[in-house]
């Protein structure tokens, strides 16, 4: 559907795009992603037609875009711009029917009309912006404009659809709701999506592909696993990161490291199990702390990856419960760890003495990502140990782990120890 063939581009004198060269096959949902000026909104102007290549070619539906006339262009491709600034006093329906313009002609009639006036409709249902018909494109939020322009863009009906940023003004409820909207248009509507998107987890769970822009180059083509390889990142943006899959939805997920030293003081236990760690441990393991984690089943995917980075880890038979002996085990590393960080992880009668044992920490960091309450399967006691655990500690999501661990290690430093007291 859109093909991009060695195409540079030139603005100031600074080379902003410097041989690109990709495609995007039709009903494909791409994502554009890199550092702040890496060329993302200049590719996407450059498949639009508005800025012209200095060399290369974009074609879209086999055509070249700069063969196109403006309203043949915009019949192949809608655009959701990432400035949602609007200056004149419209009202939000008329916003939407702009996106008619490129089929309307003099001597269109009444049923071209009705028609565009369906299209209209369906494109603010689509993107839950009805109640706002009446009122002016100015007196509404900026979250808001930006599904205003998304159902302009709907409207158009282009069966290419660009989006520059575009969950930028979106809360995070927002944000799910309008790129699961764009996911829906790909896959069942067969539109061919190429969107820049700067939160590379999102763009890893939504899209089938990605392109990693930096200095004006393609540095990665491909499915999001590849591209957002730990090597790519630290080449594209200058940053370390942790990549792993993410324990809920199994996608590519990418934890950035805090610019300090690879080694610091600190021991950090960690409890849980069932595939729910392994992004923590490494995310852990990297900044530098001493880990240890358990009680671990053989076989579970959390202790194969405590054993690939090398981590003292406390075992238990395939499908065991947590036995004395482990729970003993796992207790001793408790009291000598500076944290203990409990995960996400589902409690059974199985494990419950994991958190039994995660009650002789000192500081307790809990890492929450679905209520307690839909991975309880202990009952009532479980459900009061991990009221007790979480009233001690501190309950964050797994993008504030580190500075929590970092304020609970900070903290046990602080404290007398035994012998003094």
């Amino acid at each position: 559907m859109i093909e991009i063939d060695d195409v540079a581009v030139e603005l100031g004198g600074n080379r902003i795009l410097d041989g690109v060269t990709t495609t995007v096959d039709e009903g494909q949902f791409v994502g554009l992603v890199g550092p702040n000026g890496a060329g993302k909104t200049t590719l996407l102007r450059t498949i639009h037609g508005v800025l012209k290549p200095d060399s290369g070619e974009v074609c879209v539906g086999g055509d070249p875009v700069s063969s196109l006339t403006s309203k043949e262009a915009s019949r192949r491709v809608a655009v959701v711009p990432q400035d949602t600034t609007l200056s004149f006093d419209f009202p939000v329906e008329d916003v939407v029917a702009m996106g008619r313009h490129p089929y309307r002609s003099r001597f269109a009639g009444s049923q071209s009309a009705a028609s565009d006036r369906e299209r209209v409709e369906a494109a603010m249902a689509r993107t839950e912006v009805e109640h706002l018909a009446d009122r002016s494109i100015t007196a509404v939020s900026g979250g808001e404009r930006q599904r205003v322009l998304l159902a302009r863009a709907l409207a158009q009906d282009a069966p290419a659809l660009l989006l520059d940023e575009p969950t930028a003004s979106l809360d995070i409820n927002h944000q799910v709701r309008t790129l699961e909207l764009v996911r829906e248009l790909a896959d069942e509507d067969g539109k061919t999506v190429v969107a820049a998107i700067h939160d590379l987890n999102l763009a890893a769970h939504y899209c089938d592909e990605l392109r990693l822009l930096a200095g004006g180059e393609i540095r990665a083509s491909g499915d999001p696993e590849a591209v957002l390889a730990e090597d790519h990142l630290e080449a594209a943006f200058d940053t370390r990161a942790v990549v792993s899959a993410h324990p809920v939805t199994g996608s590519t997920y990418v934890t950035a490291l805090p610019e300090r030293p690879a080694e610091r003081e600190g021991r950090v236990h960690v409890v849980g199990g069932g595939g729910t760690v392994s992004r923590l441990l490494y995310v852990l393991s990297a900044a530098g702390y001493e880990v240890s984690v358990g009680a671990l089943n053989e076989g579970d995917s959390d202790l194969e990856t405590a054993r690939s980075l090398g981590l003292d880890a406390v075992t238990e038979e395939p499908f065991a419960p947590v036995g004395d002996e482990a729970r003993r085990a796992v207790e001793d590393r408790v009291r000598r760890a500076d944290a203990t960080v409990l995960a996400d992880v589902e409690v059974g009668a199985g494990n419950l003495a994991n958190l039994r044992a995660a009650r002789e920490a000192e500081s307790v960091v809990v890492v929450e990502e679905r209520p307690f309450a839909e991975r309880n399967y202990a009952g009532s006691d479980a459900a009061a140990l991990y009221r007790e655990l979480s009233e001690r500690g501190q309950v964050v999501g797994p993008d504030e782990l580190l500075s929590a661990v970092e304020e609970a290690v900070a903290a046990s430093g602080e404290r007398p120890s035994a012998e003094t007291e």
